[in-house]
């Protein structure tokens, strides 16, 4: 081994391309032997780092690239955490913190002075280092789909808690060793510019973030702006004495709500994370490993002693945590794997403990030991017990998996292509994420003309630039037909399309109607669900979504399909829904929500009457959306004062975001007739809206005597 001198490879571009060959190859040849590819990364490190073969220099561009992946790293944690479960997990997660905190502290000290004979102020430095940890393993988490299990929301919310109470350590001691006393003045500052920093970052953050989402749609420039909120964190957290990855994950909290996952911008950052920062992290903690400190006898008693106390004082506190909050043993295992590797922090402490003169050589040493196998066993524990866990997930889900083995087909269809992303973006929003999901994209043209064919071409492919961008595929439909009603039909049975999703109509003319006459030709024609929706900002920039649900709407058939779609949108968006329901439907949206296990943060308001629903304008703000739920004219939900809904529409909120859904029915839908033949349609369609509203309720007189007289 050369352990001294020049490397060998020193010219940039050479170095770029030995990296991307470890990131390529790497996972490819560890996967056949099932090892996580992490530790690939980190033994490329090693090979070619300066106490290897001297291949590659440790020199500035990994220090940089190895912060920003580090960063990168906790940020992306933050981004990832599902915030509903996290309220729900987050006691469960502080008193994990405060074990995984408090054990290993006391174990090392009480080790290190008994054991090693090390005096009581290094060995508080010590338990220091052994109560940090880094979330090195969470991409194993992450590749595995269990970031939203309650043990990684656990160990995210641990990991936060060990490493702020390991700086207050760290910034203690240091104060001790160089002033001769311990003055809590200066401890206490600390935690009170933690709690102004923490407060300013929450009130700045999401105002900015807003404003910048909602002036600048180009998805580069709001990546770039993410990253800067994220390094703006970063550095303001270290100018005021604190780690900066405490700011790239506060960072990623604050921003978990305006980037949904199953959004463009969200694949984009994940990309970037997975195929450069964060394997450059990986492989520079690989080049800071000396595999020679193990070859001194004392050094590797020190060394074993010092495992001993890292592995066990991070199990420990899983273990009880497991107990105390009921989980399995994989989530115990996870638990451990992920807060068990001593990376950034463990160097920080030490280092400043063997520049003070606190640590000779041998502790040195040994600490370097300890996180070259703790950072190989972390990601192996991690990736056994995140598969077995995602096994028993799968299954637990297998119920629901049967109750939903139809597929949903979403048609979503664009007219042009200023409206066409925003459409496929909102359908991907509300898309099922459990089972198999197919969008098509279909602009509909009765003209073949070459303008006609080019706004066709853009559309779609507009529409197909969003899916590719979130990673999702989608079918793209160019069609000549009659009119766009009657293309739309023919896609809805040909490709057997279980819902519709597409723009709100802006009139053209006085006397042109609400809906316009496409849309109103589509629900007379089709029984499947429709949704038309207008946003005029940006969905990830809503702050509330309230519905208006109608009296009997648990009797039409699709009532537990729009619900699922209502909460897996707000599950996406991260904020919060108000029913506005009557009574007797209440319990009913409660239950498919508490039976599909969508964790949402839901609120009930009781409305019985239309005048419930007026009164809503006053109470509907900017950033909401105002979801209607409809109903058919030969429905059993319909109501005669429904006629009015249009015009309320159109009067009290022509400037807020609107969505109207149309649920699906059974029963046969009234063919689309040619404009040619008037008379042609039946009395249920050309009546007036009196007329219809009295055979409605008609009907569902005749279905409920039916039902009592069955019973």
């Amino acid at each position: 081994m050369i352990s001294a001198g020049q490397a060998l490879v020193t010219q940039p571009v050479q170095i770029f391309l030995i990296v991307l060959a470890i990131i390529l190859l790497a996972p490819m040849l560890l996967n056949r032997l099932k090892i996580p590819h992490i530790i690939g990364m980190i033994v490329a490190g090693v090979v070619i780092g300066p106490y290897g073969f001297n291949i590659l220099d440790n020199d500035s561009s990994f220090a940089v690239f190895g912060q920003v992946g580090l960063l990168y790293l906790m940020f992306l944690a933050g981004l990832e955490i599902d915030m509903f479960h996290l309220r729900l997990n987050l006691r469960r997660g502080l008193f994990f913190g405060f074990l995984t905190l408090m054990v290993p502290l006391v174990a090392g000290v009480l080790t290190s002075v008994y054991i090693l004979r090390l005096g009581w102020l290094t060995s508080l430095l010590l338990g220091a280092m052994y109560a940090s940890h880094t979330l090195l393993a969470y991409p194993v988490a992450a590749r595995m789909g269990v970031t939203k299990s309650p043990a990684v929301l656990i160990a995210v919310v641990g990991t936060i808690i060990a490493v702020v109470g390991a700086l207050l350590v760290l910034a203690g001691t240091v104060d001790i060793a160089r002033e001769g006393s311990f003055h809590a003045t200066g401890l206490l500052m600390l935690m009170a510019r933690m709690v102004l920093w923490t407060a300013a970052v929450l009130w700045l953050f999401p105002r900015l973030t807003r404003f910048f989402f909602k002036h600048y749609s180009d998805k580069v420039m709001q990546y770039v702006f993410v990253l800067a909120m994220v390094f703006l964190a970063s550095v303001s957290a270290q100018l005021i004495g604190l780690e900066p990855v405490l700011g790239a994950f506060m960072a990623g909290l604050v921003l978990n709500r305006y980037v949904p996952a199953a959004s463009p911008l969200m694949s984009s950052i994940e990309f970037v994370g997975n195929a450069i920062f964060i394997p450059y992290f990986l492989i520079g903690v690989g080049m800071m490993i000396n595999l020679r400190v193990l070859a001194d006898g004392s050094t590797l008693a020190i060394s074993a002693v010092m495992l001993t106390v890292a592995l066990v004082s991070k199990w420990l506190p899983a273990w009880i945590a497991q107990k105390q909050a009921g989980l399995d043993s994989s989530s115990r295992n996870l638990m451990f794997g992920l807060t068990a590797a001593h990376t950034a922090v463990a160097l920080a402490v030490v280092s400043t403990g063997y520049r003070m003169g606190m640590f000779d050589e041998k502790v040195l040493n040994s600490t370097i030991a300890v996180i070259l196998i703790t950072c190989a066993l972390a990601p192996i524990i991690s990736s056994r017990a995140a598969a077995r866990l995602k096994v028993s997930m799968m299954s637990g889900d297998s119920d629901d998996m049967i109750r939903h083995s139809r597929s949903n087909r979403t048609l979503i269809p664009v007219a042009n292509p200023m409206t066409a992303g925003a459409l496929v973006e909102m359908a991907m929003l509300m898309r099922n994420q459990r089972g198999t999901h197919s969008f098509f994209a279909l602009h509909v043209r009765n003209d073949n003309s070459g303008q006609a064919k080019a706004v066709s071409r853009n559309s779609l492919e507009a529409a197909a630039k969003v899916a590719a961008a979130a990673d999702t595929a989608i079918t793209t439909l160019d069609r000549y037909d009659l009119n766009t009603a009657t293309g739309v039909l023919n896609v809805i049975e040909e490709r057997d399309i279980t819902e519709v999703l597409l723009g709100m109509h802006r009139r053209a003319t006085i006397i042109d109607s609400f809906y316009g006459a496409k849309v109103e030709q589509l629900l007379r024609a089709t029984n499947k669900m429709i949704i038309i929706t207008r946003c005029y900002i940006p969905v990830n920039t809503l702050t509330r979504i309230v519905v208006w649900v109608p009296d009997d709407a648990q009797y039409e058939t699709g009532f537990s399909r729009w619900v699922r779609g209502i909460a897996r949108l707000t599950r996406q968006l991260g904020c919060r829904v108000i029913f506005h329901a009557p009574a007797a439907v209440q319990p009913l949206i409660r239950g498919v929500l508490y039976s599909e296990n969508l964790g949402v943060r839901c609120e009930f308001a009781t409305a019985e009457s239309q005048d419930d629903f007026v009164l809503l304008a006053n109470k509907i703000l900017d950033d909401d959306l105002l979801v209607v739920v409809g109903a058919r004219a030969n429905s059993v939900s319909y109501r005669a004062e429904m006629a009015e809904l249009p015009g309320f529409l159109q009067r009290y909120f022509s400037r807020n975001n609107l969505m109207v859904i149309f649920p699906e029915q059974f029963g046969e839908s009234t063919p689309l007739v040619s404009f040619s033949d008037p008379l042609s349609s039946d009395v249920a369609t050309s009546a007036s809206p009196v007329l219809q509203g009295i055979l409605s309720r008609m009907r569902a007189l005749s279905r409920r005597m039916n039902g009592r007289g069955g019973r």
